[in-house]
Protein backbone atom coordinates (compact mmCIF):
# COMPACT_ATOMS: atom_id res chain seq x y z
CA UNK A 1 0.00 0.00 0.00
CA UNK A 2 1.07 3.40 -0.97
CA UNK A 3 0.05 6.52 1.05
CA UNK A 4 -2.74 8.03 -1.02
CA UNK A 5 -1.41 12.11 -1.13
CA UNK A 6 1.88 13.21 -2.40
CA UNK A 7 2.38 12.23 -5.79
CA UNK A 8 -0.24 9.33 -6.02
CA UNK A 9 -2.48 9.81 -9.60
CA UNK A 10 -5.95 9.88 -9.34
CA UNK A 11 -6.03 6.37 -11.09
CA UNK A 12 -3.86 4.98 -8.13
CA UNK A 13 -6.16 6.40 -5.59
CA UNK A 14 -9.18 5.08 -6.79
CA UNK A 15 -7.28 1.79 -7.71
CA UNK A 16 -6.71 1.46 -3.87
CA UNK A 17 -10.07 2.42 -2.60
CA UNK A 18 -11.75 -0.16 -5.47
CA UNK A 19 -9.54 -2.88 -4.46
CA UNK A 20 -11.20 -2.97 -0.86
CA UNK A 21 -15.18 -2.67 -2.44
CA UNK A 22 -17.15 -1.27 -5.02
CA UNK A 23 -17.84 2.44 -5.36
CA UNK A 24 -20.52 4.73 -7.39
CA UNK A 25 -18.53 6.71 -9.59
CA UNK A 26 -20.15 9.70 -7.93
CA UNK A 27 -18.21 8.56 -4.65
CA UNK A 28 -15.31 8.00 -6.36
CA UNK A 29 -15.37 11.49 -8.20
CA UNK A 30 -15.99 13.15 -4.27
CA UNK A 31 -13.27 10.81 -2.96
CA UNK A 32 -10.69 12.20 -5.47
CA UNK A 33 -11.95 15.77 -5.43
CA UNK A 34 -11.16 15.75 -1.20
CA UNK A 35 -7.70 14.68 -2.60
CA UNK A 36 -7.53 17.62 -4.37
CA UNK A 37 -7.24 16.59 -7.91
CA UNK A 38 -8.49 18.76 -10.83
CA UNK A 39 -11.52 18.32 -11.87
CA UNK A 40 -10.92 17.55 -15.64
CA UNK A 41 -8.17 14.76 -14.65
CA UNK A 42 -11.07 12.85 -12.05
CA UNK A 43 -13.44 12.58 -15.27
CA UNK A 44 -11.23 11.29 -17.47
CA UNK A 45 -9.37 8.87 -14.52
CA UNK A 46 -13.24 8.11 -13.73
CA UNK A 47 -14.37 7.34 -17.95
CA UNK A 48 -11.13 4.91 -18.30
CA UNK A 49 -11.78 2.92 -15.18
CA UNK A 50 -15.86 2.03 -16.59
CA UNK A 51 -14.30 1.85 -20.01
CA UNK A 52 -12.09 -0.78 -18.42
CA UNK A 53 -14.74 -2.49 -16.53
CA UNK A 54 -12.64 -1.70 -12.93
CA UNK A 55 -16.18 0.67 -12.10
CA UNK A 56 -19.20 -0.09 -12.98
CA UNK A 57 -22.70 1.77 -11.10
CA UNK A 58 -24.63 -1.01 -12.07
CA UNK A 59 -21.96 -3.82 -10.45
CA UNK A 60 -21.71 -1.27 -7.39
CA UNK A 61 -25.49 -1.08 -7.17
CA UNK A 62 -25.97 -4.78 -6.80
CA UNK A 63 -23.53 -5.05 -4.42
CA UNK A 64 -24.81 -2.68 -2.45
CA UNK A 65 -28.90 -4.34 -3.09
CA UNK A 66 -27.47 -7.22 -2.13
CA UNK A 67 -25.83 -5.84 1.14
CA UNK A 68 -28.55 -3.99 2.40
CA UNK A 69 -31.04 -7.43 2.13
CA UNK A 70 -28.82 -9.25 4.63
CA UNK A 71 -28.76 -6.57 6.84
CA UNK A 72 -32.65 -6.76 6.30
CA UNK A 73 -33.66 -3.71 5.01
CA UNK A 74 -36.55 -3.35 2.52
CA UNK A 75 -36.85 -0.99 -0.98
CA UNK A 76 -37.78 2.40 0.25
CA UNK A 77 -34.65 2.72 2.31
CA UNK A 78 -32.37 0.71 -0.52
CA UNK A 79 -33.48 2.70 -2.93
CA UNK A 80 -33.04 6.35 -1.30
CA UNK A 81 -29.48 5.77 -0.17
CA UNK A 82 -28.52 4.21 -3.43
CA UNK A 83 -29.50 7.53 -5.01
CA UNK A 84 -27.49 9.32 -1.77
CA UNK A 85 -24.63 7.85 -3.56
CA UNK A 86 -25.04 9.11 -7.06
CA UNK A 87 -26.99 6.14 -9.02
CA UNK A 88 -29.37 7.31 -11.41
CA UNK A 89 -32.57 5.62 -11.56
CA UNK A 90 -32.29 4.01 -14.73
CA UNK A 91 -29.37 1.79 -13.44
CA UNK A 92 -31.34 1.21 -10.02
CA UNK A 93 -34.38 0.01 -11.21
CA UNK A 94 -31.85 -2.35 -13.53
CA UNK A 95 -30.14 -3.13 -10.44
CA UNK A 96 -33.36 -3.94 -8.30
CA UNK A 97 -35.02 -6.09 -10.85
CA UNK A 98 -31.49 -8.05 -11.67
CA UNK A 99 -30.76 -8.84 -8.12
CA UNK A 100 -34.76 -9.80 -7.09
CA UNK A 101 -35.03 -11.77 -10.37
CA UNK A 102 -31.58 -13.71 -9.51
CA UNK A 103 -31.64 -14.10 -5.70
CA UNK A 104 -35.85 -14.76 -5.57
CA UNK A 105 -36.21 -11.63 -3.37
CA UNK A 106 -39.38 -11.71 -1.42
CA UNK A 107 -39.55 -8.34 0.56
CA UNK A 108 -42.96 -9.47 2.26
CA UNK A 109 -40.23 -12.70 3.97
CA UNK A 110 -37.88 -10.41 4.50
CA UNK A 111 -39.87 -7.51 6.47
CA UNK A 112 -40.83 -10.40 8.80
CA UNK A 113 -37.39 -12.25 9.07
CA UNK A 114 -35.97 -8.45 10.09
CA UNK A 115 -38.97 -8.14 12.81
CA UNK A 116 -39.17 -11.43 14.35
CA UNK A 117 -35.32 -10.72 14.49
CA UNK A 118 -35.83 -7.83 17.01
CA UNK A 119 -39.57 -8.69 18.30
CA UNK A 120 -41.54 -11.92 19.22
CA UNK A 121 -45.00 -10.54 19.65
CA UNK A 122 -47.02 -7.68 17.48
CA UNK A 123 -47.24 -5.99 20.71
CA UNK A 124 -50.29 -6.08 23.22
CA UNK A 125 -50.86 -2.22 22.69
CA UNK A 126 -51.36 0.45 19.95
CA UNK A 127 -48.19 1.84 21.29
CA UNK A 128 -45.70 -1.09 21.20
CA UNK A 129 -47.54 -2.02 17.93
CA UNK A 130 -46.74 1.42 16.96
CA UNK A 131 -43.30 0.53 17.64
CA UNK A 132 -42.73 -2.28 15.26
CA UNK A 133 -44.80 -0.29 12.68
CA UNK A 134 -42.31 2.61 13.28
CA UNK A 135 -38.80 0.13 13.00
CA UNK A 136 -40.05 -1.69 9.77
CA UNK A 137 -40.67 2.12 8.69
CA UNK A 138 -37.41 3.28 9.40
CA UNK A 139 -35.73 -0.20 7.73
CA UNK A 140 -37.35 0.93 4.19
CA UNK A 141 -40.48 -1.51 4.25
CA UNK A 142 -43.60 -0.08 2.74
CA UNK A 143 -47.11 -0.55 4.66
CA UNK A 144 -48.11 -3.90 3.18
CA UNK A 145 -44.90 -5.51 4.15
CA UNK A 146 -45.09 -4.23 7.70
CA UNK A 147 -49.00 -5.39 7.75
CA UNK A 148 -47.60 -8.85 6.69
CA UNK A 149 -44.80 -8.93 8.83
CA UNK A 150 -46.80 -8.01 11.70
CA UNK A 151 -49.55 -10.42 11.36
CA UNK A 152 -46.83 -13.42 10.99
CA UNK A 153 -45.91 -12.78 14.90
CA UNK A 154 -49.53 -13.03 16.16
Amino acid sequence: MFASGGNATPREVAIQLLARREYSRAELARKLRQKEFEPDAIDSCLDTLVEQSLQSDARFAESFIRSRIARGQGVIRIKGELRQRGVDQETLTTAFASVEEREAVDWFEIARATLARRYSSPGDTPKERGKRERFLATRGFDFEQIRYALSCLS
